[in-house]
């Protein structure tokens, strides 16, 4: 039977490049027959990165059929999965992202959880010299994933092993890592075609402090201005989202790579509260600006308070 292999929902370039990575490496290196998917519809620079590396769109799914053999990358949430993952049979889990408990698997797997900025960079060093017989399109997925979790090494969540994999990469590509971030970044700033609620759950995550859950939502843009001048229309969607996805509210960081700083919305006296008691912040108006603030891994998500 085929594998799976996917990421979380709300594909980012990360969950849409990891599955094409190691699928390739299960079906050409490891003789195992698999296919990549995807829980959603990439985003904008994910949808790039596919066109630039001549790479076909992994097919979408929303559930999986019980028993079918799976290998999950860039989570191990259950909220970030289909409902009936546990039906399936999960043969491993590649993640660079904190435990979170709740996966139930039919046996023993194999689990690599790395404390790196990237699944891909884990990826890298899992294939070691087997990488050498991957077309040109998985080795530049694997680049465009690491750049993009790292926002160029902007984020705090890089380390000298994602920039030595990325250089080395880059290198061989014979991509300028500047000029190449710069088209993906700008690619995932084009969000003209998205309706509010489309933004809202792009590149989200469902998070709960005491009781009080929120779809955490962060869009990372070269041009935050495209994304503030929609903040009224944004602000009154939030509630209908929230409501639909079975959260009490939902918070967007503007993310300005380029000055490395977030703008958080404020809608409520409920967000002027979280802006607070999380991040020291003054609110006196819809916005707060928080500087320095890029990473919802690192510098997000471990703070909210309420």
């Amino acid at each position: 039977m085929t594998t799976r292999v996917f990421g979380h929902k709300s594909p980012d370039t990360d969950s849409t490049g990891s599955p094409i990575i190691w699928a390739w490496y299960l079906t050409e290196i490891k003789g195992e027959a698999a296919t990549p998917a995807l829980l959603g519809e990439p985003n904008t620079e994910a949808a790039f990165v596919l066109d630039r590396w001549n790479l076909d769109k992994p097919e979408i799914i929303s559930s999986v059929a019980a028993d079918t053999p799976v290998v999950i990358v860039d989570t191990n949430n259950p909220a970030e999965l289909p409902a009936d993952i546990n039906d399936a049979d999960i043969r491993a889990i590649i993640d660079h992202h904190k435990l979170v408990g709740g996966l139930e698997t039919k046996g023993p797997i194999d689990i690599r959880i790395e404390p790196l900025a990237c699944t891909a960079t884990i990826m890298y060093k899992m294939i070691g010299s087997d990488l050498a017989r991957a077309p040109e399109g998985v080795k530049g997925a694997m680049l465009s994933c690491i750049l993009s979790d790292t926002l160029e090494f902007r984020s705090p969540t890089t380390t000298a092993e994602d920039k030595a994999v990325a250089h080395a990469l880059a290198d061989e590509l014979g991509v300028d890592i500047a000029s190449y971030a710069a088209e993906m970044f700008a690619a995932k700033s084009d969000v003209s075609a998205f309706s509010d609620a489309e933004l809202l759950r792009m590149d989200s995550k469902e998070y709960a402090i005491d009781g009080t859950k929120f779809r955490v939502s962060v869009l990372e843009t070269t041009s935050p201005a495209t994304v503030l001048s929609r903040k009224e229309s944004l602000m009154e969607t939030m509630p209908k989202v929230a409501s639909e996805d079975g959260v009490d509210q939902v918070l967007l960081f503007v993310v300005d790579i380029l000055n490395e700083e977030a703008t958080l919305f404020v809608p409520n006296d409920l967000v002027s509260q979280v802006a607070k008691k999380s991040f020291d912040a003054d609110v006196t108006g819809d916005t707060v600006v928080l500087p320095g603030v890029v990473s919802r891994k690192k510098q997000i998500i471990p703070n909210l308070k309420v």
